[in-house]
């Protein structure tokens, strides 16, 4: 079993009335949480009920409002209860119907979750305005993931971990870089199995999520253009450039960039600018969820290929997971000179620019770009990324840190 951090924030939210929802792609964990929440309740001595929409006996239970309930209240009693239902994109307006129901009043608490499908990700949160928390689950972490591989012995130790084993960490950063997160690959042991597992998740997501799901036609093009943005990560895109590639029509290749987003699949990350003039101000980037996912659509079978834009992509999601904590958001610097940024996190007012080298650096190395950014912006601190060097410079009044990614992990860092 693989631990979850969100297992018990999620805890933490069972004794609020509202929805408890749980998003993320497919074969994340979302079920095998969902399993673990009921588990804890019920070593609580609290009543609880599962329903599974991928379950065709479970189904005919949603078929009205009225006939889920008399089945809640047949198995939980009218005192309460928890009441979990799993793959909820199944139900055909399902926004309605739960919104339906929790107006009701009625003494159970919902545990809801599904697939980033465009059903679930619009109309169910639009359906459910003020009713709902989401909690999206991610594939698995990669701090998650370090403390799966060393049995949990350095759970509260972890940056004594990086800083001892340093070849042991190497081994682990390199096979979450090539196989990414998602559980079952995690836990299979050959490479082999992780890649037939990798075949499979993508296959099913094209298969069903888009073809099914979102009534897309052409699955072809569809699965060409992740195999497009899987090539081109952290890079700038030309839609009339991979149009003509795909074969779609432009409008047609935003639609499927939406639907990748919306299915967790692309994170778009925007421009930061102040000056349109000398900034590029439109033209957005894309990073993989996952990155096994990543690397299996580019064809990289087991080997870790374009490993700087992998590491670039891997501390994206480690600056991601940091920005939700902290409700800050993240873009890129790019301008017209060619001056560049690889990420800027903004908090508030404040901005802080990050550059990553996949590199142990030997002296601390300040690219143009974060000189030029600094000259222009002025932040109290920077951060250089690499692999092992840790040292603090000053240029003018910023504070510029250059550390290894795993100090990404700590609550000091942003």
């Amino acid at each position: 079993m693989i631990k979850r951090k969100l297992l018990e924030e999620i805890k933490r939210h069972l004794n609020k009335r509202e929805i408890t929802f749980i998003v993320g792609p497919r074969q994340a964990g979302k079920t095998t949480l969902m399993l673990m929440l009921k588990e804890f309740l019920e070593r609580e001595g609290k009543k609880t009920l599962f329903f599974n929409l991928d379950i065709e006996y479970d189904k005919e239970f949603f078929t009205s409002q009225s006939k889920l309930i008399k089945k809640i209240e047949l198995e939980l009693g009218k005192q309460g209860g928890f009441v979990f239902i799993d793959e909820i994109q199944r139900k055909e307006d399902a926004g309605l119907f739960l919104k339906g129901i929790y107006d009701m009043n009625l003494p159970y608490k919902f545990i809801v979750s599904g697939s980033g499908s465009v059903e679930l990700k619009e109309r169910i949160q639009e359906s459910l305005v003020g009713r709902k928390r989401i909690f999206e689950l991610s594939t698995v972490t990669f701090e998650e993931f370090i403390n799966h591989k060393t049995s949990y012995r350095y759970e509260d130790r972890l940056l004594d971990f990086f800083e001892t084993e340093k070849t042991k960490v190497e081994e682990l950063l390199e096979e979450y870089l090539i196989f990414g997160g998602y559980p079952r690959v995690i836990l299979e042991e050959t490479k082999r199995e992780k890649l037939v597992i990798l075949n499979e998740i993508f296959q099913s997501y094209i298969e069903r999520d888009i073809s099914y799901l979102l009534r897309v036609q052409k699955t072809s093009a569809f699965s060409n253009l992740v195999k497009i943005l899987a090539s081109q990560i952290g890079q700038l895109i030309n839609l009339s450039e991979i149009s003509n590639t795909v074969g779609i029509s432009v409008k047609t290749l935003k639609d499927y960039l939406w639907y990748l987003e919306k299915t967790f699949i692309i994170e778009r990350v925007s421009p930061f600018f102040r000056n349109v003039r000398k900034e590029i101000s439109k033209t957005p980037i894309f990073y993989f969820y996952d990155l096994g996912l990543r690397n299996f659509a580019v064809g990289s079978f087991g080997v870790l290929q374009d490993a700087g834009f992998v590491f670039e992509n891997f501390i994206f999601n480690l600056l991601k997971e940091k920005a939700r904590q902290n409700f800050a958001k993240i873009y890129f610097w790019r301008t017209k000179d060619k001056s560049e940024v690889d990420f800027v996190v903004e908090i508030g007012n404040e901005v802080i620019p990050v550059e990553v080298k996949y590199i142990r650096l030997a002296k601390p190395e300040v690219t143009r770009g974060m000189r030029s950014f600094i000259e222009r912006y002025k932040p109290k601190k920077a951060f250089i990324v690499n692999l092992e060097l840790e040292s603090i410079l000053c240029s003018n009044s910023t504070k510029l840190y250059v550390v290894p990614y795993y100090k990404l992990l700590t609550d000091c860092f942003l």
